[in-house]
C-alpha cells in the first residue's frame, strides 16, 4: 500500500492539474513536485508534508500538513491572489478518491503571500490539513 501523503499528494496534483479554470491562469499544467529549469511564470510547487499518526486502540489513521506554493512575477499580488483563490476553491472540503486510503476531509489552515525583494517574485503559501484512514 502507498503511504497516505503519497497519495494525497498525488489526488491533489490530479485535480490541479485537471482543474481548467486553474490551468488558464497558470498559462498550462504548471503545478510541480520538482520544478524544471527555465519554467515561465506564474507556477505551483508542493513543499514541505508533515505527517502524524493519530491512530487509537481501535482506529487508525493519518494527518498530513501540506503546503502549496504559487509563484508569480505578477505586478502586484493580484495575480497570486486569484491563483489562490482558485487552488481554495478545488481544494477545500474537495472528497478526492486515494488508492488504499480514505480523505475524511482537506482543509485550508493558512495562507500568505510574501513579496521576494531579491527575485522579485510573489510568494504565495497554502496549507492543507488532509486526514487520512486505511480504505
Amino acid at each position: 500500500m502507498t503511504a497516505p501523503a503519497a497519495e494525497v499528494q498525488k489526488a491533489i496534483y490530479a485535480a490541479l492539474a485537471g482543474d481548467a479554470a486553474l490551468v488558464a491562469k497558470l498559462g498550462g499544467a504548471r503545478v510541480y513536485d520538482h520544478t524544471p529549469a527555465d519554467v515561465p511564470f506564474p507556477y505551483i510547487t508542493f513543499g514541505r508534508t508533515s505527517v502524524y499518526d493519530w491512530s487509537t486502540g481501535t482506529e487508525s489513521g493519518t494527518e498530513q500538513l501540506l503546503t502549496l506554493h504559487v509563484w508569480s512575477k505578477g505586478r502586484g499580488k493580484a495575480e497570486t491572489h486569484q491563483i489562490m483563490d482558485a487552488i481554495t476553491a478545488r481544494l477545500h472540503d474537495a472528497g478526492l478518491a486515494l488508492d488504499g486510503h480514505h480523505l475524511a476531509n482537506l482543509r485550508l489552515e493558512f495562507s500568505e503571500i510574501l513579496f521576494d525583494e531579491d527575485l522579485t517574485v510573489h510568494h504565495g503559501l497554502l496549507r492543507f490539513r488532509a486526514v487520512t484512514e486505511p480504505a
